[in-house]
């Protein structure tokens, strides 16, 4: 009697599980990169945290938008991405906005090696957080 092959579980177990689960998240990036985006598309934790950063501010006290971009960095905001949603300002005014701050040593720019490539995080100073909250 000849022995059945099974060897065909191997590749479902090796290459199917774990391709289901790389091949939505490259999709997602290359329409994310093309801009185009589906009305169903689950919100990412990226986009939660930035409605989370929008509840918190106070639209009560009005602040000079150098204050307002301080203020997203220190609720958590980290990336040029995230502080340009939360803020909604042009990517022009706020590379100008940061590179003041950078000049004025209230944040400090760190470049990290991400899995995709160079990473840029942002981060407030002691003398940022002093001057956010005087």
């Amino acid at each position: 009697m000849a022995d059945p092959n099974f060897s065909w579980i191997y590749l479902i177990i090796f290459l199917a599980i774990p391709l289901s689960r790389i091949i939505p998240r490259i999709i997602a990036k290359r329409r994310q990169a093309n801009g185009s985006y589906s009305t169903f598309e689950k919100p990412n934790q990226e986009n939660i945290d930035v409605v989370r950063l929008e509840q918190k501010q106070s639209p009560s006290s009005p602040q000079t938008k150098d204050m307002q971009v301080l203020g997203i960095m220190h609720q958590g905001a980290n990336t040029f991405e995230k502080i340009k949603r939360a803020t909604k300002m042009e990517n022009k005014e706020l590379d100008s906005i940061l590179q003041d701050l950078e000049k004025r040593n209230l944040i400090k720019v760190v470049q990290k090696q991400g899995m995709f490539g160079p990473k840029v995080e942002l981060y407030s100073t002691d003398k940022g957080f002093k001057e956010y909250y005087s």
